[in-house]
């Protein structure tokens, strides 16, 4: 190796993690061996669903790269720090997630499984949200020129779809698909989807659909266990994705644009037949001595100060967060008709009545206040994890433009972020024993995990956040123990465990 490239590796070794917090030595030499051992359990667990071990070797070696200390987790950083300056190895990683014919579904659903271990409660909640990727150039799949949320405004990019699930355990991702915009089945796009390798049944779907048939598949699979579905405005001003979610058995908490209208009180209803004029009616309709209906916010300038509760959501990183609430049950308008008895619910900060959020629910009329308030509080964890999946796992640090490489990378992504969680669990001594689970139906083929596989080693750090995550670290060029080198090698641990390696976001 060239002094420059030794330079460059020392000081890249030397850097502090993107989130520039300083380094801790919170963690003993058990815990980084426990880390350690439960990285390798973790990701032995998925083994068996990939068809060849080259396969195997990879995707261990990316989900290292992923949780290593790097600024930026794209794959020849990564290769650079675990291998070396091997072409071939970046050549490889690159097959490996752009053009590598393995099926990330079947691993989505097994981390679905381990989600429901670690996390599952009969009262969970499945959070969608929406993501944008800024792109450079049109050569990449989905991307276009639509709105990126990550941005706050109109660029070119690629949007996903994304399930998360969350419950007073944690929280983890669960789903994803990549939203292929209308532009993209134009016969003028055909170039750029054979390019892509973009499956040729593809049919064109709005993001509340692609939420809609995640979720539909998940209460089909019956894994994970959850009674609430949270959604921001995009999918809340949607009736038909809030009469599916009502069809599947669950219970929704939809935020709401502020014009969305209600009745406090269900209208009657003219059914179809001779109108009053002579004239026969061919639909229903409200009866025209009914009240009409008021918007949202109207209705909310129009509550009593009583009507007013204040209330804890959560927990910030400054204390707790306190906001004041009302719930009223009403009716809201579907295509001109009255909709299911509903609750609305308003929520303000405190001592303010100018940035007041509406969302409505279809839970019962037993459901109590608590619960509702629980739930006004349950859009946080996707948001966490959003910023936990970017900042920490490299969700959007990828380059490849294939359809497959998209979701290759974001499966990954959730890997890491799951085990991420996974210690959170272990460090608050909240976690159950990590499972020896078998892949059942779903995996393509018998495949035993071989000991004579070769195993990459783990990287030099990987980054936990104090305050989120809690801190862990794998220390570099730790094999497997044996009974009788475990006193070497935990003195050469021992040797190595300074407040330079300790590093924590």
């Amino acid at each position: 190796m060239s002094r420059k490239s030794r330079n460059i590796k020392y000081r890249a070794s030397r850097r502090a993690p993107a989130s520039g917090r300083k380094p801790s030595d919170r963690l003993s030499v058990q815990d980084m061996l426990m880390t350690r051992e439960e990285l390798q359990i973790f990701h032995r667990q998925f083994q068996p669903l990939f068809q060849r071990r080259e396969q195997r070797e990879e995707s261990w070696l990316y989900l290292c790269g992923q949780l290593s200390d790097l600024e930026r987790k794209t794959i020849e950083p990564m290769v650079l720090k675990l291998v070396g300056p091997d072409l071939n190895a970046i050549r490889r990683m690159q097959q490996f997630i752009g053009q590598g014919e393995w099926e990330a579904g079947t691993l989505i659903i097994y981390a679905q499984s381990l989600v429901s271990t670690w996390l599952g409660e009969d009262d969970g909640v499945v959070i969608m949200d929406g993501s944008g990727f800024p792109k450079e150039g049109r050569n990449s799949a989905g991307v276009a020129h639509q709105y990126c949320g990550h941005l706050g405004k109109i660029a070119n990019c690629q949007e996903g779809v994304f399930l998360a699930y969350a419950s007073r355990r944690g929280y983890a991702f669960l789903d994803e698909r990549l939203y292929m915009p209308d532009e993209w089945f134009v016969d003028e796009s055909r170039k750029r989807w054979k390019a892509c390798r973009i499956p040729a049944t593809l049919t064109f779907h709005t993001e509340p659909e692609l939420g809609l048939e995640m979720i539909s598949a998940l209460t089909q699979r019956g894994v994970v266990p959850f009674r609430w579905v949270a959604c921001d405005e995009s999918y809340g001003k949607i009736p038909a994705f809030l009469e599916g979610i009502d069809a599947l058995g669950k219970w929704y908490l939809a935020e709401m644009p502020s014009d969305t209208r209600v009745w406090l009180r269900t209208p009657p209803i003219e059914p179809p037949g001779p109108g009053v004029s002579g004239r026969p009616r061919i639909y229903p309709h409200v009866r025209r001595s009914a009240p009409r209906p008021i918007e949202m916010r109207a209705l909310a300038m129009q509550l009593p100060r009583t009507a007013w509760h204040r209330r804890k959501i959560k927990e910030g990183s400054k204390g707790p967060i306190m906001v004041e609430l009302a719930f009223v049950r009403v009716t809201p308008v579907r295509d001109g008709l009255p909709g299911p008895r509903s609750w609305a619910i308003f929520r303000r900060p405190l001592g303010s009545q100018t940035e007041t959020k509406f969302y409505l629910s279809n839970a019962s009329k037993e459901c109590s206040q608590q619960e509702l308030t629980r739930m006004v509080g349950m859009r946080w964890p996707v948001e966490t994890a959003f910023e936990e999946g970017k900042g920490e796992a490299g969700l959007d640090h990828f380059e490849t433009r294939t359809w497959q490489g998209w979701h290759h990378h974001m499966l990954q992504s959730f890997l890491a972020h799951l085990f991420l969680m996974r210690l959170r669990l272990l460090f608050q001594k909240k976690a159950l024993p990590s499972p020896r689970l078998k892949p059942i139906n779903w995996q393509h083929r018998s495949l035993k995990t071989n000991s004579n596989i070769r195993s990459t080693l783990p990287p030099s750090c990987a980054i936990i956040s104090v305050g989120i995550m809690l801190p862990t670290v794998l220390t570099s060029n730790i094999p497997a123990l044996s009974s009788t080198t475990a006193a070497q090698d935990i003195a050469k641990a021992k040797s190595r465990c300074n407040n330079r390696n300790l590093v924590v976001i």
